[in-house]
């Protein structure tokens, strides 16, 4: 049961995010930009310096593609990101503590186990994890009714949807604070009614994506093919590869890693072996099924 100090005020004014990968980075800057004091948390310093590099990146896009002019409310976004490699100093005053960490169910139960004894009473905690069910983290926390999952797409100022699911345990009210809170940051809330494995977006694409890749394991035919079928067929401006290499093929890898179905677990090997190892990793790196002028 949440104590009453708890509830007493669930506004949201102070925001962690875990994780300055392509998402986590996303969802920091966004928040910062709607606004709010934001702390993004990374293991090193050596890597949240890189991550500032990705800030000046994003900031430059939204001049370009939100704001239409250099400075203004991008430069401000980039004044309200404080950075920590420490995870209590991190989430001393977080109001929310969006979780951004690699897809590995026991990585993340970790996190939170640490964080939940670190982290003030009055935080929520919310998942950005694209496949794994909030209940399968909830107890780690250490306060299930203050849990749920936030998922957000890649690109967040074009793509601005976040689905919001809670688990069995997940309060209620909770839940309409994260819902509030995705509005107030520039998000379309999407409210799922029940725990469902890859929410709504994944749900859809994850099957389209492996299609996609298991015509490409056997050798039907190359990514640019099999898109532009994709693109004559359906009028789409984005074909399934086009697709995976802006969401990253590390994510699509620990995605299709994790199935128990064995064509997609020989997606994930093809993609290690012929791609991530090879440092092709998505338009973040220049290259993934296609190579890219300089990496975004």
């Amino acid at each position: 049961m949440t104590t009453n100090n708890a509830n007493e005020d669930m506004t949201i004014k102070n925001v962690t995010v875990l994780g300055t990968g392509v998402l986590g980075s996303q969802i920091a800057f966004q928040t910062g930009y709607a606004g709010l004091a934001v702390t993004a948390y990374d293991i090193s310093d050596e890597i949240l310096a890189k991550s500032k590099q990705s800030f000046e990146q994003l900031a430059a896009r939204y001049e370009r593609e939100v704001d239409g002019a250099a400075g203004g409310p991008a430069r401000a976004a980039l004044s309200r990101i404080d950075y920590s490699s420490e995870l209590g100093e991190a989430a001393r005053e977080a109001d929310l503590v969006i979780e951004a960490v690699p897809e590995k169910l026991e990585l993340k139960r970790e996190v939170y186990a640490q964080l939940g004894q670190l982290a003030p009473e009055k935080t929520i905690f919310a998942t950005n994890s694209s496949s794994l069910l909030p209940s399968a983290m909830a107890e780690s926390t250490g306060r299930p009714e203050r849990f749920l999952a936030m998922h957000f797409a890649n690109e967040i100022w074009v793509h601005n949807t976040a689905e919001i699911m809670g688990h069995p345990g997940t309060d209620p009210a909770v839940y309409r604070v994260v819902v509030e809170f995705a509005r107030r940051i520039g998000m379309v809330p999407i409210e799922l009614k029940k725990e469902q494995p890859g929410y709504i977006i994944n749900s859809l694409s994850i099957p389209w994506l492996g299609a996609a890749m298991e015509l490409l394991v056997a050798g039907v035919a190359d990514p640019e093919t099999i898109d532009n079928v994709w693109h004559i067929d359906k009028e789409a401006p984005e074909g399934p590869f086009q697709n995976l290499d802006r969401v990253g093929l590390n994510t699509a890898y620990n995605i299709y890693a994790a199935s128990e179905d064995p064509k997609l677990q020989a997606v994930a090997t093809y993609l290690k072996e012929h791609y991530i190892d090879q440092g092709k990793l998505g338009q973040p790196t220049g290259e993934g099924f296609y190579k890219y002028s300089a990496a975004t």
